[in-house]
């Protein structure tokens, strides 16, 4: 039987933020801490980055050339840290849909959380999803989101 061909995603956030992990989770894997190192796309649909490549505004080129590659700019936010590593708009720099995600909803508080998801829609994210792969609180609502089809954004993208 021929396999449904998924939309393909990249995950950008900062070191920590939980883009291995809940690329773990949407995958059916074994959820095991890792430092992701390098770019690496998994299971052919999804584009796991390095925080460091938000971080350290040099590195940020890499991320706009694999963008290129995915259907879906997914921006990555802890909730527990104070600050966000998203400019202002950063999600003008791609055209395509750009979605939020809030991880570690089994850890932070309503207050974070808060503060958080407007941290994302100041940087353009179209809609955010609140998750925790460790719970799988969430997580059902945000891979129906990225299997669904967002040809409007990129038309809407175009047309500017």
């Amino acid at each position: 039987m021929e396999q449904k061909k998924r939309n393909r995603i990249i995950l950008i956030g900062p070191v920590s933020s939980g883009k291995t992990t809940l690329s773990q989770r949407i995958t059916d894997r074994e959820i095991i801490p890792n430092k992701t190192q390098a770019l690496s796309l998994i299971d052919d649909f999804i584009f796991d980055t390095p925080g460091e490549y938000l971080e350290m505004v040099h590195y940020r080129g890499a991320i706009t050339v694999t963008s290129a590659d995915a259907d879906i700019v997914i921006f990555v936010q802890n909730p527990i840290e104070d600050d966000s590593a998203f400019p202002p708009a950063y999600a003008s720099l791609f055209c395509k849909p750009v979605f939020g995600v809030i991880t570690k909803s089994d850890v932070a508080n309503k207050t974070q959380i808060k503060r958080a998801k407007k941290q994302l829609e100041m940087a353009g994210a179209q809609k955010v999803f609140v998750v925790s792969s460790i719970t799988g609180e969430g997580i059902d609502d945000f891979v129906k989101a990225i299997d669904d089809k967002w040809e409007g954004s990129v038309k809407q993208c175009l047309a500017r």
